[in-house]
Parts: C-alpha cells; sequence; structure tokens
C-alpha cells in the first residue's frame, strides 16, 4: 500500500477489479439465497482464482477478496454462522494467489471486502427489517470480518456499499481497530432528482458523507450506485472531502440471490463517464455489480505514467 499511496500522491490514477460477487455468478458459480456469493469461495474456488486473475491481467491494481456477503448474520441464515473466520481467509488466500501468479512484478494489493450488507427479503433488493440484528450484535460481526481479514493478511480494508446510517459508524469503527488503510465507498441513488442513500430514500446523501468523515478513511468515493447518478454524488462528496476519490458504480439491478444483468453499461461509455469523474477528482476507478473484465481493461487505458492523469499533467 505504500506505493499505491505513493501513485495517489503523485496523481496516478488507480485502478480498482471490477464485480466479483456478479462476475462469479456470470461464470456459473452458485449464489446462495441467504448469503449471496459468500460460499463460492469453497464450491467455485478454481472460478474464483480465475476472475481475480483475469482482473489483475486487465489493469487493476487492487483485487478485492469475496468476502462482501461473509458477516455471521449473513451466514447464519445458511447454518454457517460459525464459518465465518474460515470462508475469509479462505477468500484471501485465493486473492493472494492470484496476485502471485499474475502480478507480473507489478505491485497488486488485496483488499477485504467489509459492506453492511443484511439479510435480505428473497427475490428484492432490500434487507429485512425483521431479520436486522441490534447494533451491538453487528458491531462485534464486522470486527470477526476484520479480525480474519488482517490474520490472513490483507493490505487494505474496503468498506463497501455504506448507506445505511444505523450501520456505517460500526464499519468505521471496525476498520479503524485493524490500523490498516481502509476506503469507504458510500451508496447512492437519484430518486425525483434528488440524490440519496442507496437504501433510505428519505436520507440524503449529504448525510451519508458526513457519517463516512467521522472516521479517518483514506479515500473516500461513490461505489454500488447507478452510473447517472455517480457524477452528482461525486459532486455532493467533493464539497465535504478534499483528499482522494473513488468511483466504481454498477450495472443492472439485484433480484436477490441473483444479479440482473440488463441494459450493462459499454467499457467504451463506461470511460466516458470516467473522464468526467477523473476531472472531478476521482483518482481510482473501478466496477461495482454487472461490470466485468472488459470495463476494467477499458478503465485501465485511462491511467497514465506518475504525476499524470489519463495523459495530461495532474492539477
Amino acid at each position: 500500500m505504500v506505493a499505491l499511496k505513493q501513485r495517489l500522491d503523485d496523481g496516478d490514477i488507480l485502478v480498482l477489479d471490477g464485480a466479483t460477487g456478479t462476475e462469479l455468478e456470470r461464470r456459473g458459480a452458485p449464489m446462495s439465497a441467504g448469503a449471496w456469493c459468500a460460499f463460492a469461495t469453497e464450491l467455485a474456488p478454481q472460478i474464483l482464482l480465475e476472475t481475480h486473475e483475469d482482473y489483475i491481467r486487465s489493469g487493476a491494481d487492487i483485487i478485492t477478496a469475496n468476502t462482501f456477503s461473509n458477516a455471521r448474520h449473513m451466514l447464519e441464515q445458511e447454518g454457517a454462522g460459525d464459518r465465518v473466520a474460515h470462508l475469509t481467509r479462505q477468500a484471501v488466500e485465493i486473492a493472494q494467489r492470484a496476485r502471485d501468479r499474475a502480478s507480473g512484478g507489478r505491485e497488486i494489493a488485496v483488499a477485504l471486502s467489509l459492506s453492511h450488507q443484511m439479510p435480505m427479503i428473497p427475490g428484492e433488493a432490500r434487507d429485512d427489517p425483521s431479520l436486522r440484528p441490534s447494533p451491538g450484535v453487528v458491531l462485534a460481526n464486522f470486527q470477526e470480518v476484520a479480525a480474519a481479514g488482517c490474520e490472513a493478511g490483507v493490505d487494505l480494508i474496503l468498506l463497501e456499499m455504506m448507506s445505511r446510517p444505523i450501520h456505517m459508524d460500526l464499519a468505521l469503527e471496525a476498520a479503524g481497530e485493524t490500523g490498516l488503510p481502509y476506503w469507504c465507498g458510500l451508496s447512492a441513488r437519484s430518486v425525483d432528482g434528488k440524490i440519496v442513500s442507496f437504501v433510505w430514500e428519505d436520507y440524503p446523501f449529504s448525510d451519508c458523507v458526513d457519517a463516512a468523515l467521522k472516521g479517518s478513511p483514506d479515500v473516500v468515493g461513490v461505489m454500488h450506485s447507478n452510473v447517472h447518478a455517480t457524477g452528482p454524488a461525486l459532486d455532493i462528496l467533493r464539497r465535504r472531502w478534499k483528499g482522494p476519490m473513488s468511483a466504481y458504480p454498477d450495472s443492472g439491478f439485484f433480484r436477490m440471490p441473483e444479479w440482473q444483468f440488463t441494459d450493462i453499461i459499454a467499457p467504451a461509455d463506461l470511460v466516458c463517464e470516467a473522464r468526467h469523474w477523473i476531472g472531478k477528482g476521482v483518482r481510482a476507478l473501478g466496477g461495482c455489480c454487472g461490470l466485468g473484465i472488459d470495463h476494467i481493461e477499458a478503465l485501465a487505458s485511462l491511467r497514465g505514467g506518475p504525476g499524470s492523469i489519463a495523459g495530461r499533467p495532474a492539477p
């Protein structure tokens, strides 16, 4: 992470990988009705390994371990709450193996995905309030995933889909306790022309930003948000955050436990959008649900050498 942080400081563009869960689904890995992509780590390890390798070869500087759904409250739905540490370590080890096999000498970081995904209503894209754990349990579950990731040797924590204020502070606390660098990915959507929290329509996105800045993230960005909501959300973020920003949007939509690959943005169109985001101050680009290898390869074309952004002198 020292080398990658220096590149950020020098004004270079870092490239995150694309989606892990939906790419596993696209390649035929089984999705769980309760814990989504979590069990693909042991049921389809070769597919997971090859997915990470393909992202590295397409230009990713950071790959994300398959731990998005590894919190105990997700695994318990499938009777596997006692396997958090095992699945987390295995996911990290597969990502590290992919780095060893495919990096070609480049500096590649392995991130631990820590999301505040909650048990979801089958066939829908929202959580089930009746299955939502208490804040104390949620914090302990976040700490459990973070500790297992640290034990396995991750390089940073990637807080993903941060949009639920009652859980954001808990995720920030768990990440901060590790002592590792951590990035915070906020999720937004547009409702009647207003940019709001991805999960709560009456919660302004600006309040999500303020909640994120209660912690000490190294990078703050917009993720798991529709491409067309990403730019306006970045504008709100920039007014409050002067550090490096990231952008890794999604494309399509979700019906638990399957992603709907509908109207996926073309890689060339994503690059056009990304150029605008770079102009807003984004220094790390990637893709979330629905976006795959071709998208990351296209985004990697925007990366210049140290001191440059997309072939232009850094501002």
